[in-house]
């Protein structure tokens, strides 16, 4: 087998080195967030930049039985599957619209902040021009708010902390273009402003989806727990939740 490589963890050194730190220095030296942020970018953050890391993470920590995640996840376990499979269903239901908008969103943004122009000139061409090609805006409208109240905390906490740059302001005008050619609210949602905060603390577009799987899948991991905990095995969809809409009864016709 060829040579496997990594410069991730040292696991040679003693106890381990994680981007050349000791592990047991980080045990109690950072918190999770920063170390979190040292294994995907391999240095440790700013103290803002922590402090908006994790903010983040908590931002996504949970949202409700009803999404996919949760969904997924408490199927799987009331089937009688283990934790570990219950919650792999839940991460596997992370997709490009549940968790992964952030990426697509982070590259949508980071392509318009090189065009030339203001945030407003150039947030109102992305929403023409993608309108134009038929192309869905990741990141933007909720189902539930016409104001994201995580989005607002996180932008707001972002610029007590110094992080207010341009990314941020093509997020939120794209957001007034939006809403005003639509003629409805579609407000950035918490996967668009944590894909503007993660360009803003110099995060690359891939590293979105995992940004939010480091931090849902502690609230997909309470899920499972308290499914098996509480809940009754083997659920199911009562006769109410769902209807059949196929061929009326027919007899087999014979050969």
């Amino acid at each position: 087998m060829s040579e496997w490589k990594t410069a991730i963890t040292d696991d040679k050194d003693g106890g381990g080195r994680i981007r050349g730190y000791k592990i047991e220095e980080l045990i109690g030296g950072r918190s999770f967030a920063e170390t979190a942020w040292l294994l995907l970018r391999g240095e440790l953050p700013e103290k803002n930049q922590a402090a908006l890391f994790d903010a983040m993470l908590v931002a996504v920590a949970d949202h409700g039985i009803a999404v996919p995640s949760a969904t997924a996840a408490r199927i799987v376990a009331s089937g009688g599957n283990s934790v570990n499979a219950a919650v792999s269903a839940g991460v596997l239901a992370a997709g490009d619209f549940h968790g992964g908008a952030i990426e697509g969103c982070m590259r949508m943004l980071a392509a318009a902040a090189q065009a030339p122009g203001d945030a407003k000139t150039v947030a109102t061409e992305v929403v023409e021009q993608t309108e134009a090609a038929g192309i869905r805006i990741l990141g933007y409208g909720h189902k539930i708010f016409e104001i994201d109240p995580r989005t607002t905390r996180l932008f707001a906490l972002a610029r007590e902390l110094g992080i207010n740059g341009k990314h941020m302001a093509i997020a939120e005008e794209v957001a007034r273009a939006l809403s005003a050619r639509k003629g409805r609210p579609l407000p950035l949602n918490v996967d668009g402003a944590i894909a503007a905060l993660l360009l803003e603390t110099g995060f690359p577009p891939e590293t979105g989806k995992a940004v939010f799987l480091i931090g849902r899948i502690a609230g997909i991991c309470a899920h499972v727990v308290e499914e098996r905990s509480r809940e009754k095995p083997f659920r199911r969809l009562g006769e109410d939740e769902y209807r059949y809409d196929g061929p009326p009864p027919r007899d087999l016709p014979s050969k």
